[in-house]
């Protein structure tokens, strides 16, 4: 079915698990550094995407093929949102089975509403975007839903880790353009009083669907991570490559399809992993032709991404950049 892929090289999570639990490319933002394209399905209702049975037996051959001990975690890290699942926590008390440690990776968005809490709180670690905390940032940044609304998911995740025992991490996303020198200080506050276990401060290093939404110059980054070191514990850079050890276990380009859907890779990680299992890169040049995968440039460096709507031209149709 094509639901579990990796495991992955994560820069926050080690060798991690996925989980894809959410068609492409339905989610409750359409964020201009995405790296899976422009939303085509903009949702807020949660609801039943596949089988928790399905899912779970997926994940358990995986795991018999690839090793529990190559596994760091299971990682919900979809096509989309992946709170948008209704399935979400008979998913995690199935998945509890394996003994690996469970996370999540989300926009933040549904954490506005406290009844979608418990199910996101079963997981061993959550990692929740704050990318801003004025309404026009949040707005040019990750273009949300029209029935979002900030104050209630900032709300929302104060009330959620006030709850919350196991960890939690804070991804800060910056993008060039985008005038940081208030934000920046506002968002360190919000920080401060969430108190997450680690806050990482990213920028894009994949092809991002607005084509604007590239990094910002060093001297913001750092402004960041030195506002932010002043009011949480522990503050690291989300700005590098995460590696090429990429695992697989089944068909080729099965496999291939998998990771690309949910994690582009670079060239020459994608030629080592292609060289591990005994494939050549004329199988991927097909596939292309194909229209299977598709290439893209981003900050001099080619990408390989699997070909999807939303992802056939890799900028917002709209987008010249931040209004």
């Amino acid at each position: 079915m094509g639901i579990t892929f990796g495991p992955v090289p994560s820069r926050r999570l080690g060798r991690s698990l996925g989980i894809n639990n959410i068609p492409n490319k339905i989610c409750s933002y359409d964020c201009v550094y995405c790296q899976l394209g422009v939303t085509s399905s903009m949702q807020v209702k949660r609801r039943g995407f596949y089988d928790p049975d399905e899912i779970f037996r997926e994940a358990k051959n995986r795991v018999e093929r690839i090793g529990m001990e190559n596994i760091d975690y299971i990682t919900f890290v979809p096509d989309g949102e992946p709170t948008l699942d209704s399935n979400l926590g008979k998913e995690v008390e199935l998945l509890r089975k394996l003994d690996i440690p469970l996370a999540i990776i989300t926009n933040s968005s549904l954490l506005g509403d406290v009844s979608n809490h418990g199910d996101i709180a079963k997981f061993d670690l959550v990692s929740v975007k704050v990318d801003a905390v004025s309404e026009d940032v949040w707005r040019k940044v990750n273009r949300p839903h029209n029935e979002l609304v900030l104050s209630r998911i900032l709300e929302g995740l104060m009330k959620f880790r006030a709850n919350y025992d196991n960890k939690i991490i804070t991804e800060t996303m910056l993008v060039d353009t985008i005038d940081y020198s208030k934000e920046i200080p506002r968002i360190s506050d919000f920080l401060g009083q969430l108190d997450p276990d680690e806050a990482y401060v990213a920028v894009p290093i994949r092809p991002p669907s607005a084509g604007w939404a590239i990094p910002p110059g060093e001297e913001t980054v750092n402004f960041a991570y030195q506002t932010f070191a002043k009011k949480v514990r522990n503050v690291e850079y989300l700005i590098g490559y995460e590696g090429d050890q990429f695992s697989s276990a089944g068909n080729f380009e099965d496999e291939l399809l998998g990771i690309l859907s949910v994690h582009p890779m670079r060239e020459d990680a994608l030629q080592k992993f292609v060289l591990e299992r005994g494939e050549t890169m004329d199988t991927v040049k097909k596939m292309i032709s194909m229209r299977r995968i598709i290439v893209a440039e981003f900050q001099g460096r080619k990408f390989y991404l699997r070909r999807m709507k939303g992802r056939e031209v890799l900028k917002h149709p709209t987008d010249s950049g931040p209004e």
